[in-house]
């Protein structure tokens, strides 16, 4: 018996994206489908230009295409407002940036409890003990962020994303500015969102060996998906890379 495949947590169709006009014009992003399925760590890589950046933030709704849909648990993006966007992205989502972008004037703490106390939900201070113990935070929680190791400040940024358990995970190189050991804890954090908590978590990087993490990888060329990988490791992931010229 055939099971039903179950709806993406994320998709787009024929997702466009174009600067300027005329032969000034650039095609960042070519007509690209795909879906995100509920639970999945999915890696978007690419050489540079090809689109990776663009396709992330046009699926998390911080820009708008040219032409094309994305849809979040069913919500169409392009027929929501302003309002119901910075909803759907306060209760559904959460982003991990390179640059960590905490509050400078609060501790560890409170900017993992910022989004709850924003969307006006209740603060489980237990949960945040748990999350900053497997993160490695937990002694750090009572200091403000100048006060942390930049690998500290991007795993309290990245218990900040996971605290209020969004259904979708943006990471944005979120290994960048880590050590290998920090950075693969990290990216087991995410694995363990994915898999326990049927989290969707698409995360661009550069880095074959970060991407091996994931379920599956996306390699963009030209703003075109030219591979998706299932299941490859590092050897693989890099070698379809050096391919592409990346």
């Amino acid at each position: 018996m055939n099971h039903p495949t179950p709806p993406a947590a994320v998709s787009c169709q024929e997702l466009t994206k174009t600067y300027g006009t005329g032969e000034a014009q650039v095609h960042a992003l070519r007509s690209v489908t795909a879906g995100f399925a509920a639970g999945e760590f999915t890696a978007i890589m690419g050489p540079s230009g090809s689109g990776k950046s663009t396709l992330m933030h046009l699926l998390a709704g911080l820009d708008t295409p040219t032409s094309g849909s994305v849809c979040i648990e069913g919500n169409q993006l392009t027929g929501l407002n302003d309002k119901q966007l910075t909803k759907l992205r306060r209760d559904r989502l959460g982003f991990i940036f390179q640059s960590f972008n905490l509050v400078p004037t609060l501790t560890a703490r409170e900017n993992i409890e910022l989004p709850l106390r924003l969307a006006g939900s209740k603060v489980d201070a237990g949960e945040i003990d748990r999350l900053a113990s497997r993160l490695g935070i937990f002694e750090r929680l009572a200091h403000l962020p100048h006060e942390l190791s930049g690998g500290q400040q991007q795993r309290v940024a990245v218990a900040r994303a996971l605290i209020s358990q969004p259904a979708v995970v943006f990471a944005d190189e979120p290994t960048g500015a880590l050590d290998l050991r920090t950075g693969r804890e990290l990216l087991q954090s995410m694995q363990q969102a994915a898999h326990e908590r049927n989290q969707t978590i698409i995360m661009v990087t550069h880095d074959p060996a970060a991407a091996a993490f994931a379920d599956r990888t996306l390699i963009l060329v030209d703003g075109q998906i030219a591979h998706d990988l299932r299941g490859a490791n590092y050897e693989q992931i890099a070698a379809v890379m050096a391919e592409v010229g990346a």
